[in-house]
């Protein structure tokens, strides 16, 4: 093939058109648990987060819910994968060894809202959210009081007592949860997500009609299981609340993932190496949700 920018723009077209395909035909499961927020800066405040708007019986004066500005402000990050084409490829009609990379390219960038939201998951436990504590935390404070929505208690099937203790207690501490002025926040927990290795026990707590020792399942049917393979940890597990107009994990997406490429002759990597490059770029970031929205356990 003659390498002129007629055949280098039908060449690069044809990436372009591969990444796309592969980009939108990855499905991933972060929208199980997350939201989507759109950003049109360097970042965005969640001042919001600090509280949980509840409605109230109007007596008196109104309870104004006021938010502090600048206190939670989450910075947009870069993202990129590139991939070098040599200029000799192209004048040999090598066209198609950078097909698949095209295609990986473009299954990566789809998964950009996994990669950020697993890392949510993954960080609960160290990672500060709005209130300054870990997400996952003993002492969120509430009205004056420390409120937990972390355990350490493995996820059992075995027993009635080792369900209700891990299952159980995470369950009931979502759906015990209040706001400031001690009103229930009414939550209901509705995903159970756990690592390949808690698969079958979460199966067994959701699904079957009998737990492990033959005794009667009170949690059959209480939870969707989803099984996530980008969690780290073989024993931690989380219990979500995933029905309620914010999710407990928030990405925030400033520019969605596009392809790029540079193919001018005059770049200094042409010149001097005989490489085109092409790839995707993104800008965007994580962030956690209320706390109240999610229980995990390090098992």
């Amino acid at each position: 093939m003659i390498v002129n920018r007629s055949n280098l723009d039908t060449v690069f077209n044809g990436m372009k058109t591969l990444f796309n395909q592969a980009l939108v035909a990855q499905a991933g499961t972060w929208m199980e648990t997350a939201m989507e927020v759109p950003s049109s800066g360097t970042g965005e405040d969640y001042a919001w987060l600090s509280r949980f708007p509840r409605f109230r019986k109007w007596t008196g004066d109104k309870v104004i819910k006021n938010i502090a500005a600048g206190k939670y402000f989450v910075k947009n990050e870069d993202w990129e994968t590139t991939i070098a084409v040599q200029r000799n490829d192209i004048e040999d009609d090598r066209i198609g060894l950078y097909s698949v990379q095209a295609r990986s390219a473009g299954q990566s960038a789809g998964e950009l809202h996994d990669i950020i939201v697993d890392s949510l998951k993954n960080g609960g436990f160290t990672q500060l959210c709005f209130d300054g504590q870990y997400f996952y935390d003993t002492d969120h404070l509430v009205g004056g009081a420390n409120v937990s929505n972390k355990l350490t208690v493995a996820l059992s099937a075995a027993t009635t007592a080792g369900a209700l203790a891990s299952y159980g207690a995470a369950r009931a501490a979502i759906m015990g949860f209040k706001d400031d002025e001690g009103m229930p926040l009414r939550l209901i927990p509705d995903v159970l997500e756990v690592p390949p290795a808690l698969e079958s026990v979460a199966r067994v707590l959701c699904e079957q009609d009998k737990l492990v020792d033959n005794s009667p399942n009170p949690y059959r049917g209480t939870a969707r299981v989803v099984v996530n393979p980008g969690l780290t940890s073989a024993t931690a597990w989380f219990l979500h609340c995933t029905k309620q107009v914010v999710k407990p994990f928030i990405v925030q997406m400033r520019k969605a993932p596009v392809f790029v490429q540079q193919v001018s002759a005059e770049n200094d990597d042409v010149f001097m190496r005989a490489e085109y490059k092409f790839g995707a770029e993104a800008r965007a970031t994580g962030t956690y949700g209320f706390w109240q929205l999610s229980v995990g356990s390090t098992g």
